[in-house]
């Protein structure tokens, strides 16, 4: 017999809803239930590639990690990467579908629901429940009549909600009222219960607080879910790294590596390998200020290379150019090997107005924006020791002369003879455009040898160290949520 969907819904952005599905679909499918993570639409500049090469949100690939199957694009069907203030490419089942304003792609929300609920329609003949998850606050008034991602989306599932709070920002008895009281009847009778995250300190302390939300909503709290700093989990949004900028938190006695924080930073989660090394401190900067205090620098991946180079060009040509002198390490991811490159040309005016923007001049590449997207799974080796990454890229790099960095053995499966990035002969500076590269423990261990640094790598895996994380997100969920309630 087919089981009850579940929508998570949020009072707000970044309260936890990725985190709970992923934690639900971890619990359902150890339970014996086929699984599937499911959200509409999607925005984030932080991808990823499912096992055809499509594109699609990290979040749902991580729940589908969760719920021990590849992920596919039907989980995601579209994807909003935000280019600039008031523009996006749009990714409809894992290919480019165009770039549209806020307001070109309100005017065709009819058209995009009409998409998610055939991806729906075809995720949930694949399983015993669905999983779905809402985007931002699920009572945001203004936009509630297009909305495609939270209650109309969980309405078309006949979905259960949950809906989620974070204690941790503040105001969670106003987050928790004020949504309820914004949404319509119908929608507040869908509500089956509450999970207030971030919790910091005694619990038992809340007790009266979870009292008084009961009666007052006439919904059960059906969890308070404590802080957690045992295990890590990948996360979508980059509101993780806005509070690491501060350089009072370098700890001199202790090697750092700093990443530079550009305004359209994509795929931070490139760098999370390195965050787990014990004895290392990584430091997400947006000023040059003494960048002679680490022993490399990353640039990293960019939704829109042109303008985040403008604004490298603007504050940190100079300050990189001496550190380059002084033997400093520089590498850059993607975007960022772009960057590094003598100049980044669009001829077709993919990121803006077409034209040539001159890069930093560090490594002798030229890169052209172009279409198609690359997406690929890649496997590639760098002298003789062998990794897995992925790639996700407009347009194509020139090698004028130099170094390619790595050998890439094979994309999306399928055996090649292709070269990739660029590399100094002395090693200091380098660029690739493989997403992941510090995701396998050798090639981490190469580069950390590369820049002066004897420091221990985890032997395990990044598949292995995952599943040992979603082992303890379980645990920790299953202890303070009732999960009988939800069933």
């Amino acid at each position: 017999m087919k089981k009850k969907n579940i929508a998570i819904l949020g009072t707000g952005s970044d309260v936890g809803k990725s985190i709970v599905a992923a934690a639900l679909c971890r619990s359902l499918v150890d339970k014996g239930d086929r699984i599937a993570p499911f959200k509409s639409q999607n925005m984030s500049n932080n991808s990823g590639i499912t096992p055809e090469g499509l594109e699609m949100g990290r979040a749902q690939i991580v729940q589908a990690e969760a719920s021990r199957i590849a992920p596919h694009v039907h989980m995601n069907p579209i994807l909003l990467k935000p280019t600039g203030e008031k523009q996006s490419q749009v990714i409809l089942f894992g290919k480019v579908h165009g770039n549209h304003t806020a307001m070109d792609y309100h005017r065709q929300k009819g058209f995009y629901f009409e998409k998610a609920c055939q991806a729906f329609n075809a995720l949930e003949k694949t399983c015993d429940r669905v999983i779905l998850e809402g985007a931002g606050s699920c009572a945001e008034v203004n936009l509630m009549p297009g909305d495609i991602v939270n209650f109309p989306m969980a309405e078309y599932a006949s979905a259960d909600v949950i809906l989620v709070a974070d204690i941790h920002r503040g105001g969670v008895f106003a987050q928790i009222i004020g949504t309820l009281n914004c949404l319509p009847q119908k929608y507040q009778d869908m509500v089956k219960g509450i999970i207030v995250n971030r919790f910091r300190g005694d619990i038992a302390l809340f007790k009266d607080g979870v009292e008084w939300i009961e009666n007052k909503t006439g919904k059960k709290i059906i969890g308070v879910l404590p802080w957690y700093s045992h295990f890590k989990i990948d996360a979508e949004d980059s509101v993780e790294i806005e509070d690491c900028r501060n350089l009072n938190a370098l700890k001199p006695d202790i090697p750092a590596i700093a990443v530079i924080l550009l305004p359209h930073i994509a795929n931070f989660t490139d760098f999370h390998a390195l965050s787990m090394i014990k004895g290392l401190q990584v430091i997400y900067i947006n000023k040059p200020d003494h960048l002679e205090k680490f022993k490399a620098v990353i640039i990293p991946g960019s939704k829109n290379t042109r303008a985040d180079l403008e604004w490298l060009l603007q504050k940190f040509k100079t300050p990189l150019e001496g550190y380059a002198r002084s033997n400093g390490c520089i590498l850059g991811i993607c975007g960022g090997y772009q960057m590094l490159g003598e100049f980044v040309d669009d001829p077709e005016g993919l990121e803006g107005r077409p034209g040539r923007t001159y890069a930093l001049n560090l490594l002798p590449v030229r890169t052209i924006l172009k279409a198609p997207k690359t997406t690929t799974l890649s496997d590639f080796e760098w002298e003789g020791i062998k990794g897995k990454g992925y790639e996700i890229h407009m347009g194509s790099t020139i090698l004028k002369r130099g170094f390619p960095m790595l050998t890439i053995l094979s994309r999306n499966f399928d055996s090649c003879e292709a070269v990739d990035g660029c590399i100094e002969m002395n090693k200091k500076i380098a660029g690739t455009y493989i997403h992941g590269f510090f995701d396998s423990p050798k090639v981490l261990s190469k580069w950390l040898t590369l820049i002066g640094l004897n420091l221990p790598c985890p032997e395990e895996d990044l598949v292995f160290l995952k599943e040992k994380n979603y082992t303890l997100l379980k645990e920790h969920f299953e202890t303070h949520v009732n999960l009988s309630h939800i069933l």
